[in-house]
């Protein structure tokens, strides 16, 4: 029988050389913006590493406040796509410490808290948890986008443009406020709720010492095949949609609700002394009433008439 070769390492080699991969290569992560190509990221880790804004905004509310308030609040909450919203919150001298512990649950970084007292006032805490600072405003000129009917409209989610006036730039506490402002309504980019337009504005304007929020629709107008018109732009127009209110700085805290205070407003009369001096008033028109009456009938007392000489003149002839 003949021998089986042996087989040489020579032999072996060209088995050994890897075919060429054919497969397709693989596809990149889809984006929003479309899609992720690597060349984007950073080439190492030394070039830095890659910032992404994780601003989160708890939205909560105290307990027995209005239907008017409840409206207000959650129109703020669909305006901004990265705000979370939890249930009620005892308003009472706890609800700063019950708060900063619910907003490290729910890893939010800013606070907007919605109290209302006896039914009527409406105070909003605007706060950056855990450090702080704080602020108390008094909630003026409410009105929800229920009730305004405005024809403005725009894509839920969108992010917003935020501008202020130019006073917000004069005086330290209002360059604090209009910080806060735009860390916690500014949508953060790449947010995975929020939808990559810019189809409406936020403007903040200081009148009279009070904050005035509007929000607008950014309204261009478009042709049959619904692109911009040449010079469109210049012939853009702002619609408002709501909803509305005036924000009235109290005090702004070194702390989350509380700590020591920065700034308090010498110009604040809380809602209490209005009601009381309105009152007031109308008790004075009473109390002048009865003083009138009182005068009248010394005047008459003081004043007797003198008893007529004709009054017995055809008593006896009847």
């Amino acid at each position: 029988m003949a021998k089986k070769r042996k087989r040489s390492s020579d032999a072996l080699a060209p088995a050994a050389v890897e075919k060429p991969d054919d497969s397709a290569p693989e596809r990149p992560e889809r984006t929003l913006f479309g899609f992720k190509d690597s060349s984007d990221e950073p080439a190492s880790k030394d070039a830095g590493p890659f910032f992404r804004n994780k601003e989160k905004v708890l939205i909560t509310c105290s307990r027995r406040i209005i239907y008017r308030y409840r409206h207000l609040m959650q129109n703020v909450v669909s305006l901004l796509p990265h705000a979370k919203k939890d249930s009620k919150v005892e308003s009472k001298q706890s609800k700063g410490s019950a708060l900063n512990e619910l907003v490290e649950l729910r890893s939010c970084s800013s606070c907007l808290f919605f109290e209302c007292r006896k039914q009527k006032d409406l105070y909003l805490w605007m706060v950056k948890s855990p450090a702080g600072p704080s602020v108390k405003f008094l909630v003026n000129a409410v009105h929800t986008m229920e009730e305004l009917k405005l024809t403005g409209n725009h894509l839920k989610g969108s992010r917003p443009l935020l501008t202020f006036s130019s006073n917000f730039d004069q005086q330290p506490h209002w360059k604090l406020l209009k910080e806060m402002i735009t860390q916690i309504f500014a949508t953060p980019k790449d947010h995975r709720k929020a939808k990559p337009f810019h189809d409406h504005v936020f403007v903040f304007s200081i009148v009279d010492d009070h904050i005035w929020f509007r929000n607008y629709q950014i309204s261009v107008p478009h042709n049959e095949i619904d692109k911009v018109d040449k010079g469109g732009l210049d012939k853009m127009t702002l619609v408002e949609v709501g909803p509305r209110f005036c924000l009235n700085p109290i005090k702004i805290f070194g702390g989350s609700f509380g700590g020591p205070t920065l700034f308090e407003n010498p110009f604040y009369v809380s809602p209490n002394q209005i009601r009381a001096l309105e009152k007031r008033k109308k008790a004075g028109k009473y109390a002048k009433k009865v003083k009138a009456k009182v005068r009248r009938k010394m005047h008459e007392m003081e004043n007797t008439l003198e008893p007529d000489e004709f009054a017995d003149l055809w008593k006896g002839e009847d």
